[in-house]
């Protein structure tokens, strides 16, 4: 079969030869798979923007809250606050590194245009997701489903892809792909937090330091 006519099939429902062998599964169009797929990605990277705009608004009260304890000369609860704020932006970089690498895979998705480029595109892409799963479920605990679906649905194309053209999968090369996304993601992300949020005075762990000596 075509790539043009699997790319945009109307099903007509099994042929002669199907129905004799019994075998009526017919493999559904890839482009509204992948179109599918991209809504999902957006979808994803939507929640994701509002869990970091969620993460600053913490990050900006646990802030102040340790600015308060300085003025204060409160070095005890300063320390307690900046650990905390230590953890908060973990997550934030964590989380901003996930929509970043999502974004890529929501360009790559939208300039499919033949058959190896959904080969070349979407193992790296698979190898993201499956990467990225716990650190989005950690991150969106509500959308856990919807994160299966997509690697699902993901692969489904990608063994579809595969199996209509005759492509083997060089999965040594997507993997390296997949993290090159990440690793450029997490530059990135690191830059985006620091541009984004105040640095913590370094005098509170400093303190903390101290008296943790002579505790």
């Amino acid at each position: 079969m075509s790539f043009s006519s699997r790319w945009d099939r109307k099903d007509q429902g099994p042929g002669l030869v199907d129905r004799l062998k019994g075998t009526v599964r017919q493999a559904a169009p890839l482009k509204p798979q992948l179109e599918q797929a991209n809504r999902q990605v957006k979808l994803l990277i939507s929640q994701l923007d509002s869990t970091v705009n969620r993460i600053k608004q913490r990050d900006a009260t646990i802030f102040k809250n340790v600015v308060s304890s300085l003025a204060k000369h409160d070095t005890q609860h300063a320390a307690v606050y900046a650990n905390e704020l230590t953890e908060v932006r973990k997550m934030g970089k964590m989380v901003t590194q996930a929509q970043l690498a999502l974004e890529q895979i929501s360009l790559r998705l939208g300039t499919i245009n033949d058959l190896g480029e959904i080969a070349n595109t979407l193992a790296p892409a698979v190898s993201v997701i499956r990467n990225m799963k716990e650190d989005l479920r950690m991150a969106l605990p509500e959308a856990d489903k919807e994160i299966g679906e997509l690697s699902g649905l993901l692969s489904s194309v990608l063994v579809d892809a595969g199996t209509t053209g005759g492509i083997s999968l060089n999965f040594d090369a997507a993997n390296e792909d997949a993290q090159k996304v990440l690793e450029e993601a997490s530059v990135v992300a690191e830059q985006r937090m620091r541009e984004s949020f105040p640095e913590i005075p370094a005098s509170v762990f400093a303190q903390d330091e101290r008296e943790g000596l002579t505790a």
